[in-house]
């Protein structure tokens, strides 16, 4: 009986850890999803306003 109560506390114990574990994880995965959006919606507007020039083939600089 007292090996069962053992393994019953083990395992509860394991059970709160990955919990937590879960629960910081998901407020990550948040966190990150909100900077995703965030950066989209930047960069979306930047190419909205054509900034940003792109060097073709073999173009100088402005800055020759």
């Amino acid at each position: 009986m007292e090996q069962l109560e053992e393994q019953i506390a083990h395992l509860t114990r394991t059970i709160e850890d990955l919990s937590d574990v879960v629960a910081r994880q998901d407020s990550e995965i948040a966190l990150l999803t909100r900077r995703v959006h965030m950066l989209m919606e930047r960069e979306a507007s930047r190419e909205s306003e054509g900034g940003g020039g792109v060097v073709i083939g073999d173009e100088r600089p402005p800055h020759y």
